[in-house]
């Protein structure tokens, strides 16, 4: 039987190369598909490619709207055949791989929007001594080539963010995306050339990180970086960029404070759970920490183990399957050593624990301290920790007490403690009444400390990748 090769997209070209890889199927392991690994020179040229048609082709505004618009009905018409590959290729749910395509199809829409409306603003320089006769403004001016480096955990919509802003401000990409799950990005890109997409504006290198990533970080023909991964890679990035543009969305392990007063503690314990193991518990702000009032917490881990119970885990291409693989047995294998620690330095297994390959059972773990790694790192997995608290300054300080600040979610019925938690919580996004893991993808979306700096959601991406140039005139 033979192997579907996919190639590097270099301007106008789908290159195959002599070295491949292979992307499997993350519940059968059979082999997907084989991609070509990127060489230095290879990179190089799709760099070379991005720069040329930057300069070359400067796509108008409405001809960028009319190319994402277009693209974003060609994924509604292929919905499906996007769905199961992002199932086959990183193990989602289904329905989550249903959702996640729905979402960059709005993300593109979005994006499409904001190419529209892309504007400066009236610089009042005439309130200044000596100005009279000038007016001034700004204008908004694409940055240039963009490189996009993309996570294997959601692998169309996260791309989406990344790609469609960068096309509706008026730049050339090169992506590369996750080695573990780049089929997605594949389609994606041979949907926005039916789409019209002129050769150039989007270049795709696959490969590892530590090599074709790094070749990227050397070209310094490159004006921005946009990343989302781990914290780590987040610093190399910056470090290694010098005085260019970037835009990092990093990690978390995101707190969740549950109040006495919730309004309806039912909904908060099904919010909290669910949103702890969909996706595997694979996404920057799965829900992690759950820090409850003592007064409902016997109750709250009741609850929990309950709708843990009936979560059905396996074949992720099943409808009524809710969580499928981790994105690899080596993974799976890392959280169950964490959970393991854990237990070993006293803490609690109330529900799973229990892995098979690359499927890890949901994980609800009490009993814990603030230093095990289940609690003060990221965990990546469907594992969540539930610990309680008196006095609700004592979670607030429990929940910033971290390197993280990603987004936290805090449930109550006081508005007065609902601004508070704003104001005192140190995240990029406090979501009240609901947990962690909420995003409306039109919202800036971006944390603080190791979690990152700079915003997504298509008009803060827009504003990250472009520069605000002023012009002043001298009418006399």
């Amino acid at each position: 039987m033979s192997i579907l090769v996919y190639g590097n997209l270099i301007g106008r070209q789908w290159r195959e190369s002599s070295e491949t890889f292979p992307v499997v199927h993350k519940y059968s392991n059979e082999i997907l598909a084989a991609v070509s690994k990127s060489s230095r020179e290879d990179v190089a040229e799709a760099v070379s490619c991005a720069a040329a048609a930057f300069r070359g082709h400067k796509l108008p505004v409405m001809k960028r709207y009319g190319i994402l618009r277009k693209a974003a009905e060609l994924f509604e018409a292929r919905k499906e055949e996007l769905a199961f590959t992002i199932v086959r290729e990183c193990g989602k749910a289904l329905r989550d791989a249903r959702a996640e395509v729905e979402r960059g199809i709005q993300t593109f829409i979005a994006s499409a929007e904001e190419a529209k409306r892309i504007a400066g603003k009236e610089v009042p320089i005439q309130g200044q001594p000596g100005q009279e006769g000038k007016i001034a403004f700004t204008i908004r001016v694409p940055v240039g080539v963009i490189c996009a480096i993309t996570p294997f955990n959601f692998p169309f919509n996260l791309v989406a963010h990344k790609v469609a802003p960068a096309l509706a401000a008026g730049n050339a990409i090169v992506l590369k995306p996750s080695e573990l799950a780049p089929i997605s990005a594949v389609k994606m890109a041979e949907i926005l050339l039916e789409a019209g997409l002129p050769p150039g504006f989007l270049n795709i290198v696959n490969g590892s990180g530590e090599e074709t990533g790094q070749y990227l970080l050397e070209d310094e023909r490159i004006a921005m970086y946009t990343f989302t991964g781990s914290a780590g890679v987040g610093k190399h990035i910056k470090s290694s960029t010098g005085i260019r543009k970037v835009s990092l969305e990093l990690g978390n392990n995101s707190p969740n404070i549950v109040h006495k007063d919730a309004p309806d503690i039912e909904k908060a314990i099904r919010l909290c759970v669910t949103r702890g193991f969909a996706n595997n518990g694979q996404a920057c702000i799965s829900v992690q920490r759950i820090y409850v009032h003592r007064d409902i917490y016997h109750d709250f881990i009741e609850g929990a183990v309950s709708i843990a119970s009936q979560l059905k885990v396996g074949n992720p291409e099943l409808e009524d399957t809710l969580l499928g693989p981790m994105i690899s047995e080596k993974a799976a294998m890392r959280a169950e050593e964490w959970i393991q620690e854990a237990v070993q330095q006293g803490a609690r297994v109330a529900f799973g624990g229990v892995r098979e390959g690359a499927l890890l059972h949901p994980t609800i773990l009490t009993e814990v301290t603030p230093d095990m790694k289940v609690v003060c790192q990221e965990v990546f997995a469907p594992v969540i920790c539930i610990v309680p608290y008196d006095e609700v300054e004592e979670a607030m300080d429990a929940a910033n007490h971290s390197s993280y600040g990603l987004q936290a979610g805090f449930f109550t019925s006081s508005l007065q403690l609902a601004l508070k938690a704003a104001q005192r919580l140190e995240f990029g996004g406090v979501i009240i009444n609901d947990a962690s893991s909420y995003r409306a993808d039109i919202m800036p979306y971006g944390g603080v400390k190791d979690s990152g700096i700079g915003k997504e959601g298509p008009y803060y991406a827009v504003q990250e990748m472009t520069e605000e140039r002023i012009v002043v005139i001298d009418m006399g």
